[in-house]
């Protein structure tokens, strides 16, 4: 039986899209503390003396709590209530900014980041699964989550920005900047999210499963953020991976032979969630992995500074702030699968252009194209990605859905990165070179074609009525 959250006297369009304004609000704060530090990352380094090997896990300390908890968080969010878990998980991500701000340590810095990945771990599945439910399936529902997904996007494209300009004041206002506006939203939450989005799943909780899968998602990302320090051969990469193999094959033993698992594995047999969620570990792990190489390319071979590297991202993150509207439109008149593929089509066309870097690039005819070829793969491929691994979905389990996606997300950017890693120092024994740098950008182009090719069959699908039933095998693209 379908769920369906009760708007009440909410239910006024300004009422439902004032909800999604503060949605949008949170998943671009999520989104921003993701790619915001980057820049600042130098400046971090010699005010608080870390090593290099220390510095990684300002970043990695993040993706470990959002990557290792996101299924947690998603379920989580169906059996206590979406409203609850997203007002609740907010408020820590408030507390976590402040502290790291404020720190003077860096251990007290890295645990800082620890904990706002985990309040983005619930934050980001419980609001994609607030507006699944609250929006019908269809036109609106499109909109609405183009909207939403555009909007972490941004975020994540303009958070490279704002971080050359709060560097430039002091790497703390990084920290600090989220502060106010994730308080400000926090009460507009309060006001705006109905109490409808506080029912919650019928069904146990799986203690053994939540265990199982965060334990076996918090080594597996941990091992690939270490194996380019302690080597991908050694013995203990190939140790933690198989365990991390063995805590996978064990959870997928339990939650078959459960009456409520943490994770339906049959909604795994819906070929378009399948392919949306690969989609996803290869958009956002080759970007993550090309803005590492571009970071290091700008900064320390051409020797930009920090406020001139952020802007050379400014192009892709404008492009889809301006164009986000229009995507659930487009969604609507092409269907998911044709836009997949165009925005699959311009990714690989990006890292193309940029593998003909040299010590003098011209910003006009290679570094601005480039970029903009990368805005119009997200603008075009994220949101249908996210349509695409909702669509379908009940209502007790969108949840589900939304965590299953930002899991592969986040850890498709972990392994991604790790493997850039690996090949640029491979190629670096006598100091950073642009060969090196190119090969690290092949690494990021052959994950691009990959995804075109992958995104192509789904062209062959049928589509399927509107709602479907997700114990059956989902035919839509």
């Amino acid at each position: 039986m379908r769920m369906h959250v009760m708007l009440g006297p909410m239910s006024s369009s300004s009422f439902r899209w004032g909800a999604l304004a503060v949605l949008c609000a949170v998943i671009f704060l999520d989104a921003l503390d993701v790619s915001m530090v980057g820049v600042a990352l130098p400046s971090i380094q010699a005010d608080l003396g870390l090593s290099t090997s220390s510095l990684q896990w300002v970043v990695s300390g993040y993706v470990l709590g959002y990557g290792g908890l996101l299924l947690l968080g998603g379920r989580t969010a169906d059996l206590l209530g979406r409203r609850r878990v997203f007002l609740v998980a907010l408020g820590v991500f408030a507390v976590a900014s402040l502290l790291g701000g404020i720190v003077d340590n860096g251990a007290l810095l890295i645990a800082a980041r620890f904990v706002k990945g985990v309040s983005a771990a619930f934050t980001a599945p419980a609001a994609l699964s607030i507006i699944t439910t609250t929006f019908p399936e269809g036109p609106v529902r499109n909109k609405a989550l183009s909207i939403f997904t555009a909007s972490g996007a941004s975020g994540f494209s303009l958070g490279l920005v704002l971080s050359g300009f709060l560097t430039e004041l002091g790497w703390r206002w990084t920290f600090l900047m989220p502060v106010p506006v994730a308080i400000i939203a926090l009460v507009a939450a309060l006001k705006v999210l109905d109490r409808g989005a506080e029912e919650r799943a019928a069904g146990g909780h799986d203690i053994l499963g939540a265990v199982l899968i965060t334990a076996s998602m918090l080594l597996l990302v941990f091992t690939v953020v270490q194996a380019p320090e302690v080597g991908w051969g050694s013995f203990r990469t190939i140790g933690s991976l198989a365990v991390t193999a063995a805590l996978l094959a064990l959870f997928v033993f339990v939650e078959q032979r459960l009456k409520h698992p943490l994770v339906r594995l049959g909604i795994l047999r819906s070929a378009p969630i399948v392919r949306a969620n690969v989609g996803l570990v290869i958009l956002f792990g080759s970007y993550v992995g090309f803005q590492f190489v571009m970071m290091q390319y700008f900064q320390n071979l051409l020797h930009w500074s920090a406020l001139q590297t952020a802007l050379a991202f400014l192009p892709a993150g404008l492009l889809v702030a301006i164009t986000s509207t229009k995507m659930g439109d487009f969604a609507d008149r092409f269907g998911t699968g044709k836009l997949i593929v165009v925005g699959s089509a311009a990714l690989a066309g990006g890292y193309t252009i940029f593998l003909g870097i040299d010590g003098d690039p011209s910003v006009a005819f290679q570094v601005l194209p480039g970029m903009l070829l990368l805005g119009v793969a997200f603008a075009l491929s994220f949101p249908a990605l996210n349509i695409q691994a909702t669509n379908g979905v009940k209502d007790d389990e969108q949840g589900l859905a939304s965590g299953l996606l930002n899991t592969s997300g986040q850890v498709g950017g972990a392994v991604v990165l790790a493997a850039v890693t690996a090949v640029l120092t491979s190629q670096s024994t006598g100091g950073l070179s642009i060969e090196a740098l190119r090969a690290a950008v092949v690494v990021s182009l052959v994950l691009g074609i990959a995804g075109l090719a992958i995104s192509a069959t789904g062209l062959r699908v049928r589509k399927a009525p509107p709602v479907v039933e997700t114990e059956k095998v989902l035919e839509t693209v």
